[in-house]
């Protein structure tokens, strides 16, 4: 998998090129070439490559992954401090609590808007039954709520609904 630094050396060697091309396309227009507009095209093209490739350098681009944890599908997300991730109906608490930390640790933005009462994330996660055939019902499992301050949040406030436990098909309670 390519790392921030390989998109680094990308931007770098895409820089050049783009400057390259700059010259160029200066060149083409001092000489009066044919091609020298879609010498501008292709720099402004370059130009926009970069950008890209050097914006990649910048965030990495790794997800965080908990031994333990399930497949999970985000729901809902209000793009500030409350998220709603799906489960399957065949998890285990441990595997809750494993899920829930790597969704904690994926669903993380610089660019959540947190108010400045609560600079809380809430994820819970909930998954759905059918009690009788042609009904479901969604099932909250759990959630957890870190901060929206940092990073790194060791303080994690995580709560297990084991009681909900009980009403899934298989009753997975270990």
């Amino acid at each position: 998998m390519l790392t921030t630094s390989d998109f680094f050396q990308y931007a770098q060697w895409s820089g050049i090129a783009t400057l390259v091309f700059g010259a160029i396309a200066v060149l083409a227009f001092i000489l009066k070439w044919g091609i020298r507009f879609r010498l501008v095209g292709t720099t402004g093209f370059m130009l926009v490559l970069t950008g890209g490739l050097f914006a990649l350098s910048l965030v990495p681009l790794s997800r965080t992954v908990i031994p333990g944890a399930v497949k999970y599908t985000l729901v809902y997300d209000n793009a500030s401090t409350q998220t709603v991730i799906a489960t399957s109906p065949n998890i285990t608490p441990y595997q809750l609590e494993a899920t829930l930390r790597q969704a904690a640790s994926n669903l993380y933005s610089f660019g959540r808007l947190g108010s400045r009462s609560n600079n809380q994330l809430t994820i819970r996660a909930r998954t759905v039954i059918h009690p009788e055939p042609g009904v479901s019902v969604p099932l909250f499992l759990g959630q957890i709520k870190r901060t929206l301050a940092s990073r790194e949040d060791a303080d994690m406030d995580i709560e297990i609904y084991l009681e909900k436990f009980d009403q899934l098909p298989n009753s997975a309670t270990s």
